[in-house]
């Protein structure tokens, strides 16, 4: 028995592990083992087929998502997991089961509360490292196919393609436990953090089991395991729900505790982060759009975070905002592709819209509010310290830049109206705005949403600045950014606006929706159809990609146009396409669907616009939000000193606010969704709801940044229409 222990304790390495990578030779850092001074944060979200449990403290963050296949589930997709995701470097760790049996959909798994304290999670906290502890319960015995440790982009390539890069499956070490447990642990590409997962028997179950094959994997029997996930990285310094919120919105956390302790989960003193579990880091757009929907409520420590953030980030080259941060082992194992060794940050760039949100941003906070204009100065001449090579540059340096690129790819397009001189895709790239999956625009590459509305509006916000005294060193700004912008606003919507004669709207609808044994609803057709496509230069129908979409959220938003024909005209076809049910509009029983294609007479070209396709005919709750938000905007103009025309039109004003009514109704009436990133339908005697990743392996996160934006955003009271 000697002999056995000691063989069980032996550590056995999977793969020799590449030792000082990194060449800032950074030292794994020390942890307080120190008691909170106040109550632990935990928040439970049943969403089957998953289970998810967040737990927070002022040493670290954790969200931590038990998957249990349903009868239903489809077992490609659907698979027994425990995953573990902390914002404090982007990192987690996924242990994939299957069942020993080798017969799909008969495991299941779930969470048992602890004996001792009671809860689903418990903290673990040492000076060597931080996470979170628990016990997992298997109906039948298990085994653990795939663990990935160290990178949630890792993991998320992993759940979407089936696959990740074996730079982060090769380093493993296991360890038989001489309680009878195992652990797992993987040193990052920097030689430095170390994940770690230990499983132990508990209530007499079975010692785990290691199995040495090709590849090694792990065994269970049927019961109860409790599990440790830790890492030795720096953690993140959170904002609580009172810190996040103003003083006047503190009332919501007693209101509404599941959202504003998500919103807490994803705040920290130096950026908001856009969802968990898949996108647990930065998002620039995504942050600036929530902040610019929730400003209402949200404290300037908040505000602050959300603009320092992205000003760090900016690309001092030419002054592109960063759209997603990239930190940790994915940092490291880029850096190394490229012949670099370290484990510096680094920026993505592609995307196209997220400049023009900057000085939206700025302006609505250090021009708009009184505290803003407070703390810009201090704020201002802050000295970037998030990428190395921003080294020296302060705030104003940076976001002056930023503004300097928009000023300078907008003047073409305001000096000869001409479609070339339109904000294009960049080359070589297939995404650039939030519709960024591959067959998001339908091949398009000059979108909608940035030329008819975050161009202008970027461009407004700059001359306001610039009135305000910023930007010294272009003065001209004031009126030059002010008379660009009206060219745009002005001058873009008819590229990208498509009319259907009615008799061929008709048919095409017809067409379309026996393709997806729905209901035509082609009785609602009675006028020609009009609408403004996603984007020019597609593949398919023309000059223009004919997908009827909810963009127009953008404009009514950002914008108070004063071409009164065109407000008037505009705002009618967007009422029209809320009021009139899916696939004729985009109104539906579960919301208002981003994208339909029924137009598009394109059978092939509709399929890439499908229930289960990230940005298809699915609903997206910020888009639901902004429209609310935007309408909300437009009618608020009918009671301002200068009326705009569709107000006085009585027939046109009680269509849009009949639009506006039946908008939040569907929104009131998928409340349990509000707070998902995206979700999607099937149809049984009308549309019901079903989750994005029941139907296809890209998951909607139970918790989005700008899903979040109903504490703020409100139905008004504008009568009845």
């Amino acid at each position: 028995m000697a002999v056995l222990a000691l063989l069980v304790t032996v550590i056995l390495i999977a793969t020799a592990v590449a030792r000082n990578t990194a060449s800032e030779a950074r030292q794994a850092p020390s942890f307080s083992v120190y008691s909170c001074p106040g109550p632990a944060s935990r928040l439970y979200l049943p969403d089957s087929p998953h289970d998810n449990y967040f737990y927070s403290d002022c040493h670290s963050s954790v969200h931590v998502v038990v998957t249990s296949p349903r009868l239903d589930s489809d077992l490609k997709i659907v698979k027994p997991r425990l995953l573990v995701a902390w914002p404090a470097g982007n990192s987690g760790a996924l242990a994939l089961f299957a069942p020993e049996t080798g017969q799909e959909g008969t495991l299941g798994v779930r969470l048992e509360n602890s004996t001792d304290s009671g809860n689903s999670l418990d903290p673990l906290n040492e000076s060597t490292r931080v996470g979170v502890s628990g016990a997992i319960n298997f109906n039948d015995t298990a085994r653990l196919t795939v663990p990935i440790l160290g990178s949630i982009r890792a993991i998320r390539d992993f759940t979407e393609g089936g696959n990740t890069n074996q730079d982060f499956q090769g380093n493993f070490g296991f360890r038989l436990n001489a309680d009878g447990g195992a652990t797992i642990n993987r040193t990052w590409l920097d030689g430095v953090t170390t994940t770690w997962l230990t499983f132990t028997p508990l209530n007499g179950a079975q010692a785990v089991v290691l199995n040495r094959g090709a590849t090694w994997t792990l065994s269970f029997g049927s019961g109860t395991y409790g599990f440790d996930a830790s890492f030795n990285y720096p953690q993140l310094d959170q904002l609580g729900p009172s810190d996040v919120l103003t003083k006047d919105a503190s009332g919501l956390i007693s209101q509404n505790p599941d959202q504003t302790t998500s919103l807490s989960f994803l705040s920290y003193t130096d950026k908001l982060l856009a969802g968990t579990w898949r996108f647990l880091t930065y998002f620039g757009r995504d942050s600036m759009i929530s902040m610019l929907l929730m400003q209402p409520i949200l404290s300037e420590d908040a505000i602050e975070a959300v603009i320092g953030a992205v000003l760090e980030r900016v690309n001092r080259a030419d002054g592109t905002v960063c759209h997603e941060e990239i930190l940790g082992d994915y940092a490291t194992w880029l850096n190394r592709k490229e012949g670099i060794t370290s484990s510096k940050p680094r920026c993505d760039y592609k995307m196209i819209d997220t400049d023009f949100l900057l000085p939206i941003a700025m302006e609505r906070y250090f021009v708009g509010t009184q505290p803003g204009k407070q703390h810009s100065k201090a704020f201002f001449a802050k000295t970037a310290t998030f990428l190395a090579e921003n080294d020296g540059f302060n705030y104003m340096q940076l976001a002056e830049l930023t503004s300097e690129k928009i000023m300078r790819i907008a003047t073409p397009f305001a000096k000869s109206q001409a479609k070339e001189n339109l904000i294009h895709l960049k080359d070589g790239e297939q995404v650039g705005e939030w519709r960024d999956s591959n067959q998001g625009l339908g091949g398009g590459r000059t979108p909608y949403n940035v030329n008819t509305a975050l161009v202008p509006a970027g461009l407004r916000a700059i001359a306001a600045l610039s009135r305000a005294g910023f930007f010294t060193d272009h003065s001209d700004w004031a009126v030059l950014a002010d008379s660009y912008a009206q060219i745009w606003e002005d001058e873009t919507l008819r590229f990208f606006q498509i009319t259907v004669p009615q008799s061929k709207a008709k048919s095409l609808v017809q067409s379309y929706a026996s393709s997806l044994s729905v209901p035509s609803n082609t009785g609602s057709i009675d006028a020609d159809v009009t609408y403004y496509g996603l984007a020019l230069d597609g593949a398919v129908g023309g000059p223009v990609v004919p997908v009827m979409n909810t963009d127009d959220c953008f404009r009514h938003f950002f914008l108070n146009t004063t071409n009164q024909t065109q407000l008037s005209a505009y705002l009618g076809q967007t009422a029209d396409h809320i009021l009139k049910p899916f696939p004729v509009g985009l109104s539906s029983d579960v919301g208002l669907f981003v994208a339909n294609p029924a137009y598009s007479g394109n059978t092939s070209f509709a399929t890439g616009f499908s229930h289960g396709d990230y940005h298809g005919t699915v609903v997206w709750s910020w888009q639901l939000a902004m429209m609310g938000a935007g309408l909300s905007r437009q009618l608020g103009r009918c009671t301002s000193d200068d009326v705009p025309d569709f107000c006085k039109d009585t027939t046109l004003h009680s269509k849009i606010l009949s639009a506006y009514n039946r908008l939040w109704d569907l929104i009131e009436a998928n409340r349990a969704q509000l707070s998902h990133e995206v979700w999607s339908w099937r149809y049984d005697n009308g549309y019901k709801v079903v989750q994005l990743g029941e139907i296809t392996s890209t998951e909607s996160n139970v918790r989005q940044l700008w899903s979040l934006t109903f504490l703020a955003v409100h139905r008004e009271d504008f009568g009845s229409s």
